[in-house]
């Protein structure tokens, strides 16, 4: 049974939808891919283990005895009490744990520079390299639970799930769409303030021509003119608004988005995807019939830009392909999500 499957109505035109081009990567490739994908993934949990393991561990010497002192990340410490048989293998256990961790990394983050040259070479990845590295900084900083990628940019992980590339003027855009989880605010808070940092400081390490636009300060735009816009669900449940993603005066406000909270609350899919200069990220997102769903509601809204509601319809007649032709595990069962504008 696939747990992810749920009612979704498909196009009312669908039998007689135009049928897009999908350009088949190759088997070359597609052995490729999932070789990385394996790779990364690997990495991934690795590195999350790793979290077990941050810090250190050391002997202190205190009123005549021996202690043993956790440290953490920010160097703060705590005692777990006098040396003894128990401390001994605590310590004992943590040391061969963290070698083994730090050996374990090492030997994956060099796979990973192999498999990123023959990602580079076999022609894997299309996604724009900046997208990638927004999401790696993310990662590394331990904040991708907190966004969602929304919007157009989804594509890239259903087209590297399904092994194929979609047409271009289905990705054409200048922006990535991230939906801030405000459930999640105080860890989110308490996560950046570990960091030291904002998450206009955070883009700043991946471009250092990122600033937040004047007009828009939900936007920030680099010196390319890429685009990445903070958006959040409509203030509910006490939410403040409007809101900062942290305290600090030169942050992120994010802007309310009409049903961003359905999307919310939307089934997951996440895809390892990859850019031309081979190098991966995650891109976590929600289920592609969700985003049928959404952008069909999207292409109806009048007050949206004509073009971008061309756009929209295109996204859904491409998405809904890809899910009849290459990822029918995702295809939904017969019914009808509600369309209206639940938030």
């Amino acid at each position: 049974m696939n747990l992810w499957r749920f009612p979704y109505k498909m196009g009312k035109m669908e039998n007689v939808r135009k049928k897009h081009e999908m350009l088949d990567i190759g088997d070359d490739a597609r052995r490729q891919y999932i070789d990385a994908s394996r790779t990364f993934s690997a990495y991934e949990d690795a590195g999350r283990k790793a979290e077990s393991v941050r810090g250190g561990m050391y002997w202190r010497t205190q009123n005549g005895g021996e202690y043993l002192i956790r440290t953490s990340p920010t160097n703060a410490q705590k005692s777990l009490g006098p040396r003894s048989p128990e401390t001994e293998k605590i310590y004992e256990s943590f040391t061969a744990r963290k070698a083994e961790s730090r050996a374990t990394l090492e030997r994956l983050g060099k796979a990973m520079e192999r498999q990123q040259r023959m990602n580079r070479a076999l022609h894997v990845g299309r996604v724009p390299k900046i997208v990638v590295e927004i999401l790696g900084s993310l990662d590394r900083a331990g904040l991708s639970e907190h966004f969602t990628v929304v919007g157009t940019h989804a594509l890239y992980a259903y087209e590297a799930a399904a092994g194929v590339q979609v047409e271009a003027a289905a990705l054409a855009t200048q922006d990535v769409d991230l939906l801030w989880d405000t459930r999640k605010r105080v860890r989110f808070v308490a996560q950046m303030d570990v960091l030291g940092s904002t998450m206009i400081g955070l883009l700043k390490r991946v471009d250092p021509s990122f600033g937040l636009r004047a007009d828009q300060p939900f936007t920030a735009v680099n010196a390319d003119g890429f685009e990445v816009d903070i958006i959040r669900r409509e203030a509910k449940e006490g939410d403040p608004h409007p809101m900062r993603l942290t305290d600090n005066e030169d942050e992120f406000w994010a802007v309310q988005a009409r049903r961003a909270g359905k999307l919310l609350s939307a089934p997951r899919f996440s895809a390892v995807i990859v850019s031309a200069s081979g190098q991966m990220a995650r891109m976590n997102t929600i289920a592609p019939a969700e985003f049928c769903t959404f952008k069909r509601w999207m292409a109806k809204q009048p007050d949206r830009d004509p073009l971008k509601r061309q756009r929209d319809a295109l996204q859904v007649e491409v998405v809904e392909q890809l899910m009849e032709e290459y990822l029918p595990q995702w295809l939904p069962e017969d019914g009808g999500i509600e369309d209206g504008d639940g938030t």
